[in-house]
């Protein structure tokens, strides 16, 4: 199997593309950890993986907080012996608001979620694969990290960031056998777009080329290629998965 003898880590793994990306790599063989906040979802996604006969366990992480992040690296080797992948996906949105309208309550909770975790989580994942001489990360970007959004600028400010960050590892840790790419999602069937009225979804899927929104799947088997062998000279790369949207950019 893809990811037999492979240990991988998914944060944000309760529910979305990180749950369908913890799903998909242990229906390859990996040996999964479910990282995430809400305990409830994420126990939940552990239980899909153990009745469908892989191997899981939930670890409660606040991806913040550094001492938990850490913690969880640990975990993750105390386990299963070692951590080969890590989809660091943990994120969240805010409000549609003006950019002065946004206020800085918001903008610093986004970026410490969006961009400082990542920071947490890089180190504490890359100082492993240093010593254990090699691995695979991808991240959790957007489309709003490579092209601007109204409305979301704190959302797009962090995401530009994640981008940045990418490249910028991929680059440090070639030579060390660590790969770092990411994806850039466009709009997901997640949590994060479960609120929309009928109406804002019809309008939505209308601006889509393929004239609808990603399933939380299809953007779990980039995420798999990425970490795979299959993409062993792919590094510092961020695929898009938009179904099209960006094309006349």
């Amino acid at each position: 199997m893809m990811f037999s003898d492979k240990v991988a880590l998914v944060t944000g793994a309760g529910g979305g593309i990180g749950s369908a990306a913890a799903k998909l790599f242990a229906s390859k063989g990996a040996k999964v950890v479910v990282a995430d906040f809400n305990a409830e979802a994420g126990e939940a996604v552990v239980s899909e993986i153990r009745n469908d006969g892989g191997e899981s366990s939930f670890f409660r992480v606040d991806v913040t907080d550094e001492l938990n992040v850490n913690e969880m690296i640990s975990f993750c080797v105390e386990r299963y012996g070692g951590l080969h992948i890590a989809h660091n996906n943990a994120g969240i949105l805010h409000e549609a608001k003006r950019f002065h309208e946004l206020d800085l309550g918001t903008w610093d909770r986004v970026m410490n979620v969006n961009a400082r975790a990542l920071v947490l989580c890089l180190r504490a994942e890359l100082v492993h694969m240093l010593a254990a001489g090699g691995g695979a990360i991808v991240n959790t970007a957007s489309g709003a990290g490579i092209a601007a959004a109204p409305m979301l600028s704190a959302y797009v400010t962090s995401k530009h960031a994640v981008v940045g960050m990418t490249k910028s590892a991929a680059l440090e840790y070639a030579r060390d056998g660590i790969r770092v790419n990411a994806v850039a999602p466009g709009t997901v069937e997640t949590p994060m777009t479960a609120n929309m009225t009928a109406q804002q979804r019809d309008a939505l899927n209308e601006l889509m080329p393929l004239g609808r929104m990603a399933t939380p799947d299809e953007v779990a088997q980039v995420v798999a290629f990425l970490a795979s062998d299959e993409a062993s000279y792919v590094n510092g790369a961020v695929y898009t998965i938009d179904g099209g949207s960006s094309a006349s950019a």
